[in-house]
């Protein structure tokens, strides 16, 4: 069965545009031009993905992602923004967004965009499920579930790979590029999209997200996963 994209923008150029390519790519496509018409959309019918436009009618793209993000199910988003201001990008991605093209963009680029994302989400467990442990939080890759002493997160796709990710590989510095490429899968992108993520998984596990013990910054280099008894 085709794997479902919701596409929520009201240019009709633009959503011609987009739905015809990713049904080149053998999605089966739905679109609506309101946010209202797309909350709908998703109850009725779940997709895989959702291509969102960030100014829509009415319910505008950031309150979509919000209430999308109140959803038990996780399903990935795509922002398109027509805005040059990075501010509305970054709010964008912490709502959850998994991730974002600014308007004009490749049809072309969308659909690796939406492929690498639907991949990502859609990848089995390893055969030997690993379980990470340190001074309280645990994440296990097998059941994607992450908790903090004892309480479970709510983290989006790329939070939980990216985490995952550091811990694998403890006191190792990576720099933003490295990890949008082993962590999105990306050979190219907006590097700001990791140090989006990074401030927002200090959010959830840190004491303290301004002065952070876990993921800490190597000036120059990257980040890496500290862990409590190096």
């Amino acid at each position: 069965m085709a794997q479902r994209v919701l596409v929520v923008d009201d240019d009709r150029t633009v959503s011609d545009v987009v739905c015809r390519y990713l049904e080149h790519a053998g999605y089966e496509v739905g679109h609506v031009g309101d946010g209202l018409a797309a909350l709908d959309a998703v109850r009725e019918h779940p997709p895989h993905l959702v291509v969102l436009d960030l100014m829509l009618p009415g319910l505008d793209g950031l309150q979509v992602c919000r209430r999308l993000r109140e959803r038990p199910d996780g399903v990935p988003i795509i922002m398109l923004t027509a805005r040059g201001d990075e501010a509305d990008r970054v709010l964008g991605l912490q709502l959850g967004a998994d991730d974002y093209l600014g308007k004009p963009f490749s049809p072309r680029e969308l659909v690796l965009r939406v492929a690498s994302v639907l991949r990502r989400a859609g990848e089995p467990p390893a055969p030997a499920a690993e379980v990470f442990v340190d001074a309280g939080l645990e994440v296990a890759t097998g059941p994607r579930v992450a908790r903090l002493h004892g309480r479970e997160l709510t983290l989006t796709l790329r939070e939980f790979d990216l985490l995952a990710h550091l811990m694998r590989h403890p006191a190792r510095a990576f720099r933003r590029a490295e990890l949008l490429d082993r962590v999105w899968g990306w050979s190219f992108g907006d590097e700001s999209t990791v140090t989006v993520h990074v401030r927002r998984l200090r959010e959830k596990i840190e004491a303290d997200p301004a002065a952070p013990r876990r993921i800490v910054t190597v000036w120059g280099v990257g980040s890496r996963y500290q862990p409590a008894d190096a």
